[in-house]
């Protein structure tokens, strides 16, 4: 059900019309809900350390994670302590949850796995972000938050929205949910700080450029072994929001592949991976973390680096900069009061 929606929100298919009036409701549901936060009848929660939410607005994968990869690296670089909070998708764990080295991929969720075991950033994962960031902050030494996904989640103040977009799908056919892919409505990219496009395709004015750098692949098996070599015949898995991204890239460096694309988020089993003629088998770092258990000899991953333009870095940290100087201004009025 879930791959024919996507199909028909990028494709077109005439159906979608008959769920016009569950998108006017879903629409008049969520714009009260943003209304009564920035209108201050609901409260969010703010924290004395900057917050940086990078997230987006339509439904399905467009590239959040390997972004705030590259954010933890670049801020780490220029002197931050950064931590990061995420509501863990498709985890069940007992929460507010910090992962470590003991917890997997059904407690935390494969993306908050996947920044842990490539940066061993301090993170929290908790459905009630706010919850998390707390958490976070009271058991680490964290000068600046990265809250993977939930520019929806208003109930947490943030300082600085970053919107990605997957470049090859946009915005699909430009409706809110369920009628099309949109969580908000895309007038809501003129309220963020920054706007990444993950790939080409979709044009937003004063974006940055965003691409992916396959990097070494990796045996998930940690064994000393060669890894597959353009002409090769594998067969590649991706359980991620756009798989055909993943299974293009193979393609065009060589590679001979045979698809299994499965849902985002997807719990795999022994059997949807038991493949009998022996061919490699290639998945994405964010699969890889749930098959580790599972893997045989000749499993691999490929990890994935994002790549910017220096200017998106600057506004960054120009914008961060501003946002300490006022939480700090914010300390220390009220001990200037205090002290009259």
């Amino acid at each position: 059900m879930s791959q024919w929606f996507t199909r028909a929100w990028h494709e077109g298919h005439p159906a979608l019309w008959l769920l016009w009036p569950l998108m006017l409701l879903y629409a008049l549901i969520t714009g009260l809900r943003r209304w009564l936060y920035r209108a201050g009848i609901f409260s969010a929660q703010d924290f004395p350390v900057p917050l940086v939410v990078v997230g987006n607005i339509t439904v399905g994968g467009t590239g959040k994670t390997p972004l705030t990869l590259a954010l933890i690296e670049r801020l780490r670089a220029e002197g931050f302590k950064p931590g990061v909070v995420s509501r863990g998708y498709g985890g069940h764990g007992d929460y507010p949850l910090i992962v470590n080295e003991d917890v997997i991929a059904e407690e935390c969720g494969d993306e908050p796995l996947t920044l842990f075991r490539r940066t061993a950033v301090p993170l929290v994962v908790d459905p009630k972000r706010s919850a998390a960031v707390a958490h976070l902050l009271a058991n680490f030494d964290c000068d600046v938050v990265l809250c993977d996904d939930g520019m929806q989640h208003y109930a947490l103040a943030r300082d600085i929205e970053i919107a990605v977009i997957d470049g090859a799908r946009g915005v699909g056919n430009g409706h809110l949910l369920p009628m099309g892919p949109l969580r908000e409505p895309v007038s809501r990219l003129h309220s963020v700080q920054q706007v990444v496009i993950n790939g080409d395709g979709f044009v937003w004015p004063a974006s940055a450029a965003m691409t992916l750098a396959q990097q070494p692949w990796q045996n998930l098996r940690r064994e000393e072994a060669v890894a597959p070599v353009p002409g090769d015949q594998v067969h590649a898995v991706a359980g991620i929001g756009n798989p055909a991204r993943f299974f293009a890239q193979l393609r065009t460096q060589g590679y001979v592949v045979t698809e299994h694309a499965f849902p985002d988020h997807h719990v795999y089993s022994t059997r949807e991976l038991s493949f009998a003629d022996g061919r490699p088998v290639v998945m994405t770092e964010k699969d890889a973390v749930k098959c580790m258990a599972l893997a045989e000899p000749g499993w691999w991953y490929v990890p994935v680096k994002a790549v910017l333009p220096e200017d998106f870095y600057v506004t960054l940290l120009q914008s961060l900069q501003a946002v300490r100087q006022k939480k700090m201004q914010q300390k220390q009025r009220p001990q200037k009061e205090s002290a009259r």
